[in-house]
């Protein structure tokens, strides 16, 4: 353990938290994602907003933007997040940045002795994973992951669902993903070049010159997030490898093209698959169409069950002739009551009081992070 581990592990052992303590919170990266996360704490009682840090200088004042967070207190501003994990005022971090600092905050920010929810997919390299998973676990910090499908109503009564043997033996899964980013083609969040340290964005990254593109459209580009499969899909196979008790495929398949957004490195349109011991696990995206949003089909021989963030729907078979196009009355419909990302944040929270493990701990976000990655490695070929 070096100086800096000791001292803040010490530092952090002085503050046990009560159950009427406020948790004090600091923000890592705080884009869109990061601020969605801050307006929903915002929801929840017993935390408190006390630090931001972002290397583009108008994001760390949570009144900037479309998309501003009320505070009742100051707020400390910081350019470097290593800044903010030295502040002793805050407990606990969230990490919203681009996926390729994942991985070195979540590090820093449990060496810091903080506990920490980490935006998704927690690596960006299947060579981070297994260090990950031993220093978050060496550490006894809480790290929730945000997969919040595990804390969501309408995907916990799909596992139920699932383990009362309602659908009977399951042999595939169609997941789908659509979205239409030809509806935001040119349309970015305003950016100075002036008030952003574009090196410091970069970190690990191959140094370049900035570009407005990569900086506003990161997901799509390979050395900062990884397309569709990371940034959508693994939401989904996060979801499956928990339903069926998954670990790793035995075998991965993945075809996808740039077909309309060529500005891109990253495919618009794809399919893949994961084979797992009996479990072939699909799936279809594209980024030009949206109808149907995002969900997947588990087909089973006694029933099929369709579920997306909106609800689940449970239809039997032998009831309506075979291979007919419409479907039966379902036997079981449950819409979701609200969205579960307040859920995981609140079970995020009453773990940071309990110090139990919290619904999508490191190492699963960490398997399905790796089969992502295998895909994406055939994406580029």
């Amino acid at each position: 353990m070096n100086r800096r581990r000791f001292l803040a592990t010490a530092a952090s052992a002085t503050r046990i938290l009560g159950a009427n303590d406020m948790i004090r919170i600091g923000a890592i990266g705080v884009g869109g994602r990061c601020r969605g996360l801050l307006d929903k704490l915002t929801q929840l009682p017993g935390n408190r907003l006390v630090a931001t840090a972002d290397v583009f200088a108008p994001a760390r004042d949570l009144a900037w933007g479309d998309r501003p967070i009320k505070v009742s207190t100051p707020v400390a501003q910081y350019a470097d997040y290593r800044r903010l994990l030295d502040d002793k005022n805050v407990d606990a971090v969230v990490i919203g940045s681009p996926d390729h600092w994942h991985a070195a905050m979540l590090r820093d920010a449990i060496a810091a002795g903080k506990d920490v929810y980490c935006e998704k997919p927690v690596t960006h390299s299947r060579d981070d994973g297994a260090a990950l998973v031993a220093a978050v676990e060496a550490s006894k910090q809480v790290v929730q992951i945000g997969y919040q499908q595990r804390s969501t109503d309408v995907f916990l009564t799909g596992k139920r669902a699932l383990a009362d043997g309602l659908l009977g033996k399951v042999t595939m899964a169609q997941a789908f993903w659509y979205q239409n980013y030809l509806a935001r083609r040119g349309v970015y969040r305003p950016t100075d070049p002036a008030q952003l340290d574009w090196k410091a964005w970069l970190g690990p990254a191959p140094a370049r010159p900035f570009e407005l593109l990569r900086y506003a459209r990161w997901r799509w580009f390979w050395d900062y997030g990884g397309g569709s499969i990371t940034d959508l899909y693994s939401h989904w196979g996060d979801t499956l490898h928990w339903y069926f008790g998954l670990r790793q495929p035995s075998k991965v398949f993945a075809q996808g093209d740039r077909v309309e957004l060529t500005e891109f490195e990253c495919p618009d349109t794809l399919n893949a698959s994961w084979l797992y011991p009996g479990l072939q696990v699909t799936y279809a995206s594209t980024i030009i169409a949206s109808l149907e949003g995002g969900g997947f089909t588990l087909r089973g021989t006694k029933a099929m069950m369709k579920i997306t963030r909106s609800a689940v729907t449970v239809y039997p078979e032998g009831v309506i002739r075979q291979e007919s196009a419409g479907y039966p009355d379902p036997i079981l419909h449950e819409p979701s009551k609200r969205d579960g990302t307040i859920d995981h944040l609140e079970n995020w929270l009453a773990c940071i009081r309990s110090r139990n493990e919290p619904n999508a701990p490191v190492r699963a976000a960490v398997e399905i992070a790796s089969a992502s990655h295998a895909a994406n490695k055939i994406l580029r070929g």
